[in-house]
């Protein structure tokens, strides 16, 4: 792992996190391809979760792993690979349904079918949870309340910025308590800008933009408010010879495969920049403040 000693940078751990779904069940290509196609379409996910696997070992982090159940029920022994190196596995629910197109009483049996096969396949308790598309927000906090009985510690489903499809801009910038106490929900990582957040955490934004803009804002995080940064990323961001989606919009396409193929070089630098760890060892959760 990276230290201040080796690599000249504020030794503040960052969360390194990883969305573990495959390249058609992302919520931009939902209207270009149903559920009832997923399982005709080929399979790349085991394969780039591997790959994460070896660029995370040879830089000698942990990680987070948010899973979706359907992709862990589907491949088992990728999963127990994932717990075997060390990492944390999370749940990222069960088909890539965003919290906004369910009902309370649907979340809430997703969220824990979720959990009971995660924590079956990979034989170890699941903390975690990460909302679809960030779909958690000020008109359904609700949830967070259904994700602490249901025995989540913690949850990372906010983005406080505005966005077309997700965001909560009043929200935190960085952890807070939420269900009364039982659950830590924790943003991903922004910068304030003019009055004004903008998101440094990851995905689409991470290929848009030059890579020294990342640094710099995850710099400004730890080295000037003394905080942790929580990065994301999916298995096909690497993956530049994904199958193309017919049918999808303009604007989907563009977010999807933008820079693909930069996403690996950048961010094994990124890896090397900053120190990394787990989400459960960077935010540590008070066992007396969740159920």
């Amino acid at each position: 792992m990276n230290t201040a000693g080796s690599n000249g940078l504020h030794p503040m751990r960052n969360a390194m996190t990883v969305d573990v779904e495959d390249y058609y069940q992302v919520s931009a290509f939902e209207s270009a391809v149903s559920r009832s196609e997923w399982d005709d379409m080929p399979c790349r996910v085991e394969a780039n979760v591997d790959r994460i696997l070896a660029l995370f070992d040879t830089a000698g982090i942990k990680a987070t792993f948010f899973t979706l159940g359907c992709v862990a029920s589907k491949h088992p022994e990728m999963v127990r690979r994932i717990v075997a190196q060390g990492h944390e596995l999370a749940s990222h629910g069960w088909s890539h349904v965003r919290v906004t197109q369910q009902a309370r009483s649907e979340f809430g049996a997703d969220i824990r079918r979720t959990k009971a096969t995660l924590e079956e396949i990979g034989g170890c308790a699941v903390q975690g949870y990460r909302a679809a598309s960030y779909s958690i927000g000020g008109a359904n906090l609700w949830a967070l309340d259904e994700l602490a009985d249901a025995g989540y510690r913690y949850s990372s489903s906010i983005v406080p910025i505005r966005h077309d499809l997700y965001g909560m801009p009043e929200a935190p910038r960085f952890p807070f308590a939420a269900a009364e106490g039982r659950l830590l929900e924790i943003p991903v990582s922004t910068v304030t800008l003019a009055g004004r957040n903008f998101s440094c955490g990851g995905g689409g934004w991470f290929r848009l933009y030059p890579y020294a803009l990342s640094r710099w804002c995850l710099r400004r995080i730890n080295e000037v408010e003394g905080e942790s940064g929580i990065f994301y990323f999916h298995p096909w961001e690497i993956d530049p010879a994904q199958p193309r989606i017919a049918g999808s919009s303009a604007r989907a396409r563009f977010r999807h495969y933008l820079n693909l193929h930069r996403m690996e070089s950048r961010l094994k630098q990124l890896l090397s920049d900053f120190t990394w760890d787990r989400v459960d060892r960077v935010y540590p959760v008070d066992a007396g403040a969740v159920a």
